[in-house]
């Protein structure tokens, strides 16, 4: 675990045996804290700028072009680092190259409501105008925009399965979207400043010195409440987050950091190929190999990626630039083709000209004739719309009258 303090404290745990590897004082403000790749190295979110360090707290970079960073998050299967400013500005880094993949504006003012989906890889980001934004490293323009609340977004969390997102608003509503049909499936009253959902699904939301765990029964997206925490003293709850693979609630406050047990919250069963507890150094060189040789390309981030690896369907009807595409390419091969030597008289250049130009009509007649016929489509069907429209009265003296038979 790596923890960030408000005064600069920086440290990192060993959740199994609860014992502290290495701590540091930055002496400045850090705002967050995210692991990268493994737990070797992490970023943090200082005043000014963002930096990495490694597990024994020796500094490796300062990302001085990303400016103050508010949020980080880290795309483990792209290798890329995510980060939100303050003047609005989200920023893709490939941490492998160290080059600059993405740099936009998102336009919607300063916010610091930022969560990946671990379904797609796309970043969303929560504003000041209750609108939720989605984001690839490919795209000047998010992928999708959508009105969530009717005052600010003050949290976001998603669902490990991808197709659920959870958002907090100041208008004080919890809502669930369903992400496949981008539809409300149920609005919760009361606020949140942190969410975050548990690997078996459930919701913790945070507010003031107040806890809850709301809980999906039934298995039909429907949540109530399953469990609730009050911290003692009053102490401000931060952030909340599930350890995985334990039922456990970790909970960041105003005076440190906290722990309370929440039954049925982690998997029971992990899988030592995509994370062991106990793997030895030989075990995690071997596996950030195998990492970086599956790490996926930017354009691979979109909204469905089942898509990829799919056949694209062919389109029965051909595109213009196709269509003209063809026509150039055969009127091409009508140019080039050779003509015969004939006997004396019948071989001028004048009879030769001829010859070739008829070729290349030859060639353009019948895409030309389709194109007639689609005009001529066209303008049958306009001509259906425009005689079932009834025109007001003072026009209907100037339309056409059907020839009495």
């Amino acid at each position: 675990m790596a923890v960030g303090g408000r005064k600069g404290h920086l440290g990192i745990v060993d959740m199994i045996n609860l014992s502290l590897i290495r701590e540091l004082q930055v002496r400045e403000t850090v705002r967050d804290v995210v692991f990268l790749h493994n737990e070797l190295f992490f970023a943090a979110a200082q005043k000014k700028y963002p930096y990495i360090y490694n597990r024994e707290g020796t500094e490796l970079h300062c990302l001085k072009e990303h400016g103050p960073v508010l949020r980080l998050q880290f795309l483990k299967n792209h290798f890329l680092l995510a980060t939100l400013n303050k003047f609005g500005q989200l920023r893709y880094q490939d941490v492998t190259m160290g080059s600059m993949v993405g740099n936009f504006r998102t336009g919607l003012g300063r916010t610091d409501v930022m969560q990946v989906n671990p379904f797609n890889g796309v970043v969303s980001l929560g504003h000041s105008g209750g609108t939720v934004t989605m984001w690839k490293p490919t795209s000047s323009a998010p992928l999708i925009k959508m009105l969530c609340h009717q005052g600010p977004v003050s949290a976001l969390a998603f669902h490990s399965n991808g197709h659920l997102m959870a958002t907090a608003g100041k208008d004080k509503k919890v809502k669930l979207w369903d992400l496949r049909k981008f539809e409300v499936l149920q609005t919760l009253p009361g606020h949140a400043n942190t969410l975050d959902f548990s690997q078996k699904g459930l919701l913790a939301c945070g507010n003031g010195s107040l806890i809850q765990v709301l809980r999906d029964v039934s298995g039909t997206q429907n949540y109530s409440r399953y469990m609730t925490h009050s911290m003692v003293k009053g102490y401000q709850v931060g952030k909340l987050i599930f350890r995985p693979y334990e039922d456990v609630l970790g909970i960041g406050h105003s005076t440190g950091w906290s722990s309370i047990l929440i039954p049925g919250a982690g998997e029971p069963n992990f899988d030592s190929w995509v994370a062991n507890p106990f793997e030895t150094s030989k075990q995690r060189r071997e596996k950030e190999i195998r990492a970086l040789l599956d790490k996926l390309p930017p354009e691979t981030i979109m909204l469905n990626p089942s898509k990829i690896g799919t056949v694209k369907p062919k389109r029965e009807k051909p595109t213009k630039q196709e269509r003209e595409a063809e026509v150039e390419a055969a009127v091409e091969a009508a140019k080039g083709m050779k003509l015969k030597k004939k006997t004396k008289g019948r071989n001028k250049p004048g009879k030769r000209v001829q010859k070739k130009q008829e070729a290349l009509s030859r060639v353009k007649r019948p895409y030309l004739e389709q194109k007639i016929q689609e005009e001529e489509n066209m303008s049958r069907k306009k001509q259906k719309t425009s005689e079932g429209v009834e025109l007001p009265k003072s026009l209907q003296r100037f339309a056409r009258k059907k020839a009495s038979s």
